[in-house]
């Protein structure tokens, strides 16, 4: 499941760093989130009115999860990716299992063990082997504002991993379409910012196609499949599955975009894997 979410974010962010000349990104991220609870709601409602009671009495938890999860993490990416480079991007998205693991540890006591440390650390390897060709492209890196936009998202989405444990129990399609309701919300005040000030999206198909992209693969497939893993196997290991976005984030360039794979880049996805592999399938003590 955690692999199909990874394939499915890393297309993401190629999509909003694509059309990121033609759709603004609160105005995205609205679309987005408006159009997975359409799609989400004709199968929802139903559980939604049967956990009413549950979500009312436990609605600070999913207020946060739905503002930081659906809404800010999602508005702070496209703007990012506005004014970073995919690398950058990539590179600092790496960093969410390292700060799942710090947060689970100061908000809820929970120890990582050695391997689920030594499994981060062996994929955040993996990563700058995949990301950079040699030290020279490391200290070349620069950090502006997209960058900085970028790492508050990362910084919203461990908490938002973390902070799942929280979720009350009632039915996963219940958790889905009130947090994406909370998304749309929370992006309708800020996207109506955008259309008084930008000029009216000219609708072809690949514009219509993106839109459709990100309503139901990054978002209703995703966040279902994202959910059920981190509540079955823990925040810190499901948050350690983050450093696939880069391998798959370069094997989509490659096919889409015609951008070449090398040794390094099959190097880094082994260090990858094998962290993943440390982690997860070693680690005992649960996230």
């Amino acid at each position: 499941m955690l692999a199909l979410v990874m394939l499915f974010w890393a297309g993401n962010a190629i999509v909003g760093r694509a059309v990121r000349d033609d759709i603004l990104p609160f105005t995205l991220a609205f679309v987005r989130w408006l159009g997975a609870f359409l799609l989400l709601a004709p199968f929802a409602l139903r559980h939604v009115a049967a956990d009413r009671r549950v979500l009312l009495r436990h609605w600070r938890p999913v207020l946060v999860l739905g503002l930081v999860g659906v809404g800010a993490f999602n508005a702070l990416l496209y703007s990012g990716l506005r004014d970073t480079t995919a690398t950058n991007g990539l590179l600092l998205q790496a960093a969410i299992p390292a700060l799942v693991l710090v947060i689970d540890a100061l908000a809820f006591g929970v120890r990582a063990s050695a391997w689920q440390v030594a499994g981060v650390a062996l994929s955040t390897l993996g990563v700058g082997v995949v990301l950079f060709p040699d030290f020279a492209a490391v200290l070349g890196l620069h950090f502006g504002r997209g960058d900085a936009l970028v790492l508050a998202a990362v910084v919203a989405w461990a908490v938002y991993t973390s902070l799942l444990r929280l979720r009350p129990d009632v039915h996963p399609l219940s958790f889905l379409a009130v947090t994406f309701a909370i998304g749309v919300a929370a992006m309708l005040p800020l996207a109506a910012l955008e259309w008084r000030q930008a000029s009216a999206i000219d609708w072809r198909p690949e514009i219509v196609g993106a839109f459709l992209y990100v309503a139901l693969f990054p978002s209703l497939a995703a966040y279902f499949l994202f959910n059920a893993a981190v509540a079955m196997i823990g925040a810190a290991k499901a948050g350690q599955s983050i450093t696939l976005m880069p391998v798959f984030g370069a094997l989509l360039a490659a096919s889409l975009l015609g951008e070449p794979l090398g040794p390094r880049h099959f190097a880094g996805m082994a260090l990858i894997l094998c962290g993943i592999g440390v982690s997860v399938l070693l680690a005992r003590k649960p996230g």
